[in-house]
């Protein structure tokens, strides 16, 4: 029987951004089941407008003989006449969206058009409450939603209460991260000697304990309080000891979307050490920065996921985490020893108030993860998203957290980052890409089987 052709809209999955690497996991996770093709996103693309046949490449990634995968470059987000233009070639069975509704608006003003012939699938990143009723419209022109987050799962359920519409289905499945290039580095394996002499080569040679940063240099990630709250763990140190520790930040260090994250180090930071790697690294190389590490931080005030601090999690080494959006997900919390599903969310909305839950003696998380709740909520906002709450931590209160990983010890944390390897390869956790992939393809096969075409209507001129 012939394979289904799946037509993604998303960032290249070629490119190194979050969405391009999730995109390239779970087509490839895929590839055996499905045909793809791709019209690949970037702000300016320079294979723009070109064909690029990846079908040999991916067969030499995956082993699947029958791999088929067309990638069509595009600046920026294309447009509805290059989604017809490419539908008509490839002929598509359907259509999976993923990335920001906002930036792919002309998708969905022709709903009515795709869905007379296809569905529509939406991988869903939206994550943070007060719900986003402004979204309606998106998940109404979606046959399938999959939300990368438990919260996102009740937030869609809140905005599409009493809605007229109910032949579809939003259902959770979370990024999953692929245990072939992330995974724990033993003393012992002869892959040590590369994570000793990369350390080498980034950092001081009297560098015992190092904070690792993994996400891109924007505002929303708050990149400059992670050197606020390395500066303020460092300043509860003697000389000696700060002069063993460390913040390593892999990202751009100047960028328009954020800061100039040198120039902040070396004048709110001038006396401790702030390192950045900002070459593209194969995932092999990563891991070895993941092993390298003692902890991974990641301060962000709105999270779709946190594929980064998922990544050190897979690679054995723990992690801080603000409460909030799907980095909730990765802290394995559990209601009176009961870990939270979906459902649950559906009732509690979210961990993010730290006035109900940051004392919640029922509520607790694993030993992987130090939680840091929000002190304070910011509203952001724009014409096409009216409403997004920034959930604020305290530098001072992750800078405890890093505090208090330090002082464990150098054993007991790694004891504690191989627990976090084994909860996010759990069953019911879904973090694994294999278990992605497999539950990308029970969702959509089971979304096919219940699909049925938009009714046509004739036009008559009166």
């Amino acid at each position: 029987m012939a394979k289904k052709k799946i037509l993604l809209l998303s960032d290249d999955l070629r490119m190194s951004s979050g969405v391009g690497t999730m995109s390239k996991e779970f087509v490839l996770g895929t590839i055996h089941h499905y045909d793809w093709a791709q019209i690949g996103g970037a702000i300016k693309h320079p294979e723009n407008g070109k064909r690029v046949d990846m079908n040999q490449v991916s067969k030499e990634e995956t082993g699947v003989e029958d791999a088929q995968l067309t990638i069509y470059p595009v600046n920026g987000y294309g447009s509805a006449d290059t989604l017809r233009q490419i539908m008509d070639l490839e002929k598509p069975d359907a259509i999976l969206h993923y990335t920001d509704p906002r930036f792919w608006r002309w998708l969905y003003e022709m709903e009515h058009e795709i869905r007379q012939e296809i569905p529509i699938f939406y991988y869903n990143i939206w994550d943070d409450w007060p719900a986003p009723h402004y979204n309606e419209n998106f998940y109404e022109c979606s046959d399938l939603i999959m939300n990368i987050s438990k919260q996102t799962v009740a937030i869609v359920d809140e905005v599409s209460k009493n809605k007229p519409r109910t032949d579809w289905d939003s259902t959770y499945l979370p990024h999953g991260v692929s245990e072939k290039y992330y995974h724990p580095i033993s003393i012992f394996d002869d892959k040590f000697k590369s994570v000793v002499e990369m350390k080498k080569q980034i950092t001081d040679e009297d560098v015992e304990f190092i904070l690792f940063y993994n996400n891109r240099n924007i505002r929303r990630k708050l990149p400059g309080d992670v050197i606020m709250a390395f500066k303020t763990f460092c300043d509860m140190l003697t000389e000696e000891e700060a002069n063993k520790c460390a913040l390593l930040m892999h990202t751009q260090p100047v960028d328009d979307n954020g800061t100039d994250l040198p120039e902040v180090a070396k004048n709110l930071a001038p006396n401790y050490k702030v390192y950045f790697s900002d070459k593209k690294l194969e995932s092999e190389n990563l891991n070895f920065l993941y092993n390298m590490a003692d902890v991974t931080v990641n301060m962000a005030s709105n999270e779709g996921f946190g594929l980064g601090t998922c990544e050190s999690l897979m690679a054995g080494t723990p992690i801080i985490v603000n409460v909030t959006g799907g980095l909730q997900d990765q802290c394995g919390f559990k209601l009176n020893d009961k870990l939270l599903t979906a459902d649950d969310y559906k009732e509690i909305k979210s961990l993010h108030d730290d006035r109900k839950w940051a004392h919640n003696e029922e509520l607790t998380w694993g030993e992987w993860v130090k939680p840091v709740w929000p002190s304070n909520r910011c509203l952001q906002g724009s014409p096409p998203t009216p409403y997004i709450f920034d959930d604020r931590c305290r530098w001072d209160d992750v800078a405890d957290k890093i505090y208090e990983w330090y002082m464990m010890g150098e054993d007991k944390r790694r004891d504690c980052g191989l627990k976090g390897h084994e909860f996010v390869k759990q069953e019911d956790v879904m973090m694994t890409s294999d278990m992605m992939a497999n539950n990308f393809i029970k969702q959509m096969d089971d979304a096919f089987s219940k699909w049925k075409p938009r009714k046509r209507y004739t036009i008559y001129k009166a």
